[in-house]
């Protein structure tokens, strides 16, 4: 090898051999940003990282090796030049690891093996187009990982697990794991693919992309991991005060008088609420963005009545335009829309046919919030749920679409993404800086742009609400920290069964002590709905409200939604810092014990912020269950008042009108006996 084996490009080390090039720099601190293209230099992609400030960064060339030290993080590039006698000719490689401040590897790209001749890296080439991308790493096996968004599974430490690299209703993909070993992985690659946590290897693909590009950073405790990866993809704004309290919903209110009916008996019997919502079908056709006149007749009055009881509205946004909406033929004439690669460019057929707007385009984002702008944000509707968001295609054939950035199968994840900034740009632009708007998918940075997702359609069963526990705990470490659940599910839970209302109990007791605590679904029995002429709109559900279940549930809900009221100082601390330093609302234990090994393998209790722990009861019929107390602390339960030491596991009462939550070292004494 020569002196000249690498580059220095500023803070920056550059390889190049056999077609590729490679770029590892320092991008924030403790982090460094890996890129890798073939025949070409490395772009600036900018899909989820931030431009970050200069670090003290140092780099060290010896020969055939370097070494890119930034604070706690090392990257190590060790460069080999061959004769390879099964090819004829010399070859040129490079491979990566990374180490900790104290000199501990804490993975490395996959050895060739030997004879094996394995790629790390391996661009494939499409025919006349980008690559198909996998970086395969190897990784203790004993480390243990979280993150990667919302997919439907009960399971905590997702070493050892598979997952599709794409958007689905009730499936976030946000390619970031934080491992126990002491470092964070973005997968920054917004491509359909997979991603494969292994015991023998650690394995990212991208189906079709230009370029490798990934991030990785180092700390001695998640909670260190969790801040720089905000401070690279960016930092949720500070929750509005209207996010702090109850928000309450149905599929679906579908006039003007019944919803305000509904908020005013909030008023009448003193039930705090913060938000009200206007869910979808309140339009003539999807694509208008604005309020049907037969239903509503007089939005402005409605806002301002709303407003005058202290309450916000929110009003459904989907990204689906119907082909008889009076903005299809513009927005199709001028390239706003999605496009279908093949067959007829249809995408949904609910409710008829209809086809998906273009956020990637910047010139759809501008169309979009000056409609929304005049038709919703003008008569002083702040707050948008933003539903949808996957895209949610008739079928998920993710090769027949194709964006304004490129096809779905390059771009795809970003979809969400590029939603909630539609949004979010145009309401700053508006002037208003309070921002959370409802969005049903996410991707990498989705948080910088005000998005509280929650986790889409899911069923009303005990096994789907187990699961939205550790979606919320897996969608904080992946940097999304404002999360909600439909309280009681989405699906086919019936107001009059016993045990749908018992699953509805244990369901409001979990939403208490979520980010936003917010009651939806689509109840039943249902209710039929015609307009003036005898025709059908899409029908409303049950009732969803406190009082819609009888009175002994009422007497229970309201009495959490009293003590939500009680928990906004608290929870108003908590969103300053998610907004601050990226900390996750609602934290699995190992976020603030990592130094205990059971707290990194509890996946039925957490902790909301660092003073309370809550347990839900998860299983029907239970009226107590296990909670281990994590060592070091204190624990008073709010209900009885006891208090409990630390370091092992108790068993609880919960009774059906209780959730266990357990406050740290006598913190809020204001909320013991208020469960």
């Amino acid at each position: 090898m020569t002196a000249d084996v690498f580059e220095l490009d500023g803070t920056a080390l550059v390889w190049r051999g056999d077609g590729e090039t490679v770029r590892v720099e320092p991008w924030g601190a403790d982090s460094v940003r890996v890129r890798s293209a073939v025949m070409a230099d490395v772009v600036e992609s900018g899909f989820a990282l931030l431009p970050q400030p200069a670090t003290d960064a140092s780099i060290d060339v010896d020969g055939d090796v370097a070494r890119l030290t930034n604070g706690n993080l090392t990257a190590v590039l060790t460069a080999r030049s061959f004769h390879s006698d099964l090819v004829g000719y010399r070859v040129h490689r490079c491979e990566l690891a990374f180490y900790n401040q104290h000199g501990t590897l804490l993975f490395k790209e996959l050895d060739p093996g030997g004879s094996l001749h394995l790629k790390a890296r391996d661009l494939r080439p499409h025919l006349g187009g980008d690559f198909r991308i996998t970086a395969a790493f190897e990784a203790d096996p004993a480390e243990k990982l979280y993150g990667m968004g919302q997919y439907q599974q009960h399971i905590l430490d997702i070493k050892g697990s598979a997952f599709e690299l794409a958007h689905r209703n009730s499936q976030a993909s946000v390619p970031f794991v934080l491992s126990s070993a002491g470092y964070g992985f973005l997968w920054h690659n917004p491509a359909i693919g997979r991603a494969n946590f292994a015991l023998n290897r650690t394995e990212w693909v991208a189906e079709s992309s230009k370029q490798l590009d990934y991030w990785v950073t180092a700390g001695d405790t998640p909670a260190a991991i969790t801040a720089a990866y905000a401070d690279a993809t960016g930092h949720a704004p500070m929750m509005p005060e209207h996010g702090l309290g109850f928000w309450q919903c149905k599929l679906r209110y579908w006039n003007q008088e019944q919803l305000l009916e509904v908020a005013r008996e909030h008023t009448r019997r003193g039930l705090p609420l913060d938000v009200i919502v206007a869910d979808f079908f309140h339009w003539p056709q999807m694509g208008d963005f604005r309020f049907d006149a037969e239903f509503w007749p007089d939005p402005q009055a409605m806002v301002d009545e709303l407003r005058g009881l202290g309450v916000e509205l929110m009003v459904s946004v989907w990204p689906q335009v119907s082909i008889r909406s009076e903005n299809f033929a513009a927005m199709k004439k001028n390239n706003l829309l999605v496009r279908s690669e093949r067959g007829i460019d249809m995408q949904m057929q609910f409710e008829g046919p209809s086809v998906f707007l273009d956020p990637t385009n910047p010139a759809t984002r501008e169309f979009l919030w000056a409609t929304l702008k005049r038709n919703y944000f003008d008569l002083g509707i702040k707050t948008f749920w933003l539903d949808e968001a996957e895209p949610e295609y008739g079928v998920y054939d993710f090769d027949n679409f194709r964006y304004h950035l490129g096809t779905n199968v390059q771009v795809g994840n970003i979809y969400p993404q590029a939603f909630s900034r539609a949004l979010y740009e145009g309401q700053r632009s508006a002037g208003q800086e309070d921002i959370v708007n409802l969005v049903r998918c996410a991707w990498a940075g989705s948080q910088r742009y005000g998005a509280l997702v929650w986790s889409g359609d899911i069923h009303s069963t005990f096994e789907d609400y187990r699961r939205q526990i550790t979606a919320g705990i897996h969608m904080g470490v992946a940097g999304i920290p404002w999360f909600t659940t439909d309280i009681g599910g989405f699906h086919d839970g019936d107001i009059t069964d016993p045990g749908f209302r018992e699953l509805l109990i244990r369901w409001f007791q979990f939403g208490t002590f979520c980010p936003v605590m917010r009651l939806h679904g689509d109840r039943l029995p249902g209710e039929p709905v015609q307009a003036a002429d005898g025709s059908p709109r899409l029908a409303s559900g049950g009732g969803n409200e406190l009082w819609s279940f009888g009175d002994d549930v009422y007497e229970i809900l309201a009495g959490y939604v009293h003590l939500r009221e009680a928990m906004r100082p608290y929870t108003r601390e908590l969103m300053a810092a998610a907004h601050e330093s990226g900390q996750p609302v609602m934290r699995g234990m190992f976020h603030e014990f990592p130094d205990q090994a059971p707290c990194w393998d509890l996946a039925d209790q957490y902790m909301y912020g660092p003073d309370l722990l809550v347990a839900p009861v998860i299983v029907p019929g239970a009226t107590s269950r296990e909670v281990y107390l994590p060592a070091g602390a204190t624990w008073t339960d709010l209900h009885s008042g006891a208090v409990l030491a630390g370091g092992g596991t108790v068993v609880v009462d919960a009774p059906l009108a209780v959730i266990p939550v357990f406050a740290r070292d006598g913190s809020h004494p204001e909320l013991v006996g208020r469960i």
